[in-house]
């Protein structure tokens, strides 16, 4: 239930993007192009101090667009970055990374050393990560789900991405609410005590069950859309 809850805040955080702060009034294709430009120098540069910069200068971007620090720094500094952490691990030991010893310690009679050279690029590549996830995270707190997509299709992403990601975007909104309700309902006809066979069964139960309803959610959003005049490009009212 928390896993449901944080997803549930992280991905739909409209109100931010319905407040009046710098970001938010700015036309959202001149946004796109903004940020794309600085991922693009975020992933060429090579010097920590400058990439730290940047990430300074994301965070002032959030604060002036009424962007609560600790919300965007929960989002942004948690998950990512320490999962590009493990990915980094091994670029600090000298098997991969020859250099000048810093650290030299041993494990079950297996000696292995820290390099300043493996350090410096588990360093980079851990900053780099942070910087760019948020970025990301910051121009889709900014900006609404339809106008950011519209902005995509100025870029001339084909159609078809386009509307795929905007439908996959609402859907998880629906998934994410049947796994809580399915969860308290379960919980509230077994209590705690449920063997974890028979949880399995159920598990795979709500499985194929909400498989068969999204192949029948599928075929009644489509014919919607039919029926109201769908002939390949949505259309979008402010």
């Amino acid at each position: 239930m928390g896993v449901v809850s944080f997803l549930k805040e992280s991905v739909f955080s409209e109100e931010y993007a319905a407040r009046r702060g710098l970001l938010q009034s700015v036309d959202p294709r001149i946004k796109v192009l903004a940020f794309l430009i600085l991922l693009t120098v975020a992933l060429f540069l090579k010097n920590i101090a400058t990439l730290c910069v940047l990430y300074l200068l994301c965070i002032i971007l959030a604060l002036v667009s009424k962007i609560s620090l600790g919300f965007f720094l929960k989002r942004s500094s948690v998950f990512f970055p320490l999962y590009s952490l493990f990915i980094a691990l091994p670029a600090l030991f000298s098997a991969f990374s020859p250099g000048e010893p810093l650290v030299t310690f041993g494990v079950g009679g297996i000696k292995f050393i820290i390099t300043r050279q493996g350090l410096d690029a588990a360093s980079l590549f851990v900053t780099r990560v942070a910087t760019s996830v948020s970025f990301v995270i910051l121009l889709n707190l900014t900006t609404r789900q339809t106008a950011l997509l519209r902005a995509l299709r100025t870029f001339g992403i084909p159609q078809i991405f386009v509307m795929t990601l905007g439908m996959c975007y609402r859907y998880i909104f629906l998934f994410v609410e049947i796994i809580e309700h399915t969860y308290i309902a379960i919980k509230s006809r077994v209590g705690g005590n449920l063997h974890y066979k028979k949880g399995q069964r159920i598990v795979a139960w709500k499985i194929a069950n909400l498989w068969e309803r999204s192949q029948q959610l599928n075929e009644e959003v489509y014919s919607a859309m039919l029926s109201r005049g769908y002939a390949g490009e949505p259309k979008v009212l402010e």
